[in-house]
């Protein structure tokens, strides 16, 4: 009977066991982009990153995304465990029901708060060294492809009509995925793309064929009214200068229902796993305390409990 009464006892204790250790697991749902992209990639790394350095403390749930505006739609049904990038302009838009939310607007968007910086979407206009084209004026008589329905074609053709080349240019009917084959063989002299740097479609443009990628003026960075970015010299294959161009920020969010632990606790394993995260990708080089002033709405108070304590300066409406 005693033997009998030990083996229950000890069965019940492994089960208390493993409910405790089941309870002190935090897990995230983390919403980003398209299976296919870069910043799905990211994801990945931000989820072996959080599981790293919490020692499997905390566990994230990758989910693929159509695009920014999905993710913040979502707020709506989702809770405390939610977390999805966005830029912060389409945020603000959310929670003042303007642009994409224009009548679709809800309480919970403006529950929405900031957690950390990732790349951002920086515009490249890529040419062929074979084009001989160094600077926006050459783009004149060119054939350049610009992509569908992605913020970097959208972006480009506004870049084009501001400078008054929409009329000068003629653009190739490539789907961007075959880029790089087709600056390749000649059929386009150049194309169009936003993402993170180093951008791999780039990467793999100045490895194949050598290519020009084309800096901005201050003028007409001014014009585009998008932050001013600049790509380090040796970022890609022959570039020996540095390129100076614009981008969009884009920031990993969450809402006032995520708890304040939480976001402390997710926000200081990012930027303790970040130098690790840059060793194998370079990307992350470009995320640093300089990018905290590109997130223009408030900070979650768990997250900004972090800030505070690590130094960084922080505008009064971030706080």
């Amino acid at each position: 009977m005693l033997k009998r009464l030990a083996t229950v006892s000890l069965a019940a204790l492994a089960t208390v066991a493993l409910a405790a250790q089941s309870n002190a697991e935090t897990r995230i749902t983390y919403k980003s982009a398209k299976a296919a992209s870069s910043y799905y990639q990211m994801g990945v790394e931000i989820a072996e990153a959080l599981k790293t350095g919490t020692n499997g403390d905390m566990i994230v749930t990758l989910e693929e995304s159509q695009g920014s505006v999905q993710n913040v739609m979502e707020v709506r049904a989702r809770g405390g465990d939610y977390v999805f990038t966005a830029p912060p302009s389409l945020a603000a838009a959310a929670a003042a029901a303007k642009g994409p939310f224009d009548g679709k607007g809800d309480p919970k968007f403006s529950e929405i708060r900031a957690l950390f910086p990732i790349p951002s979407l920086t515009m490249h206009f890529v040419m062929s060294k074979e084009s001989g084209v160094q600077d926006f004026e050459g783009l004149d008589g060119k054939t350049i492809l610009l992509g569908k329905g992605s913020f970097g074609a959208t972006e480009g053709e506004k870049y084009l009509e501001l400078f008054g080349l929409k009329d000068k240019v003629q653009q190739a009917n490539v789907e961007l995925s075959n880029a790089v084959p087709a600056l390749k063989n000649g059929q386009i002299d150049g194309f169009v793309t936003a993402g993170s740097w180093p951008a791999p479609n780039v990467v793999e443009a100045a490895a194949a064929t050598g290519v020009t990628v084309l800096s901005l003026t201050d003028d007409q960075i001014t014009q585009t009214k998008r932050t001013k970015t600049i790509i380090p010299a040796g970022t890609y294959a022959g570039q020996d200068k540095d390129i100076a161009t614009t981008s969009l920020p884009v920031v990993a969010f969450a809402t006032t229902a995520m708890d304040d632990d939480t976001a402390y606790t997710l926000t200081k394993t990012f930027w303790d796993q970040k130098a690790a995260m840059s060793e194998t990708s370079p990307w992350w080089k470009g995320v640093d305390k300089s990018l905290m002033g590109t997130i223009t709405g408030k900070i979650h108070p768990g997250a900004l409990r972090y800030y505070e304590e690590a130094g960084f300066e922080l505008s009064d409406s971030q706080k």
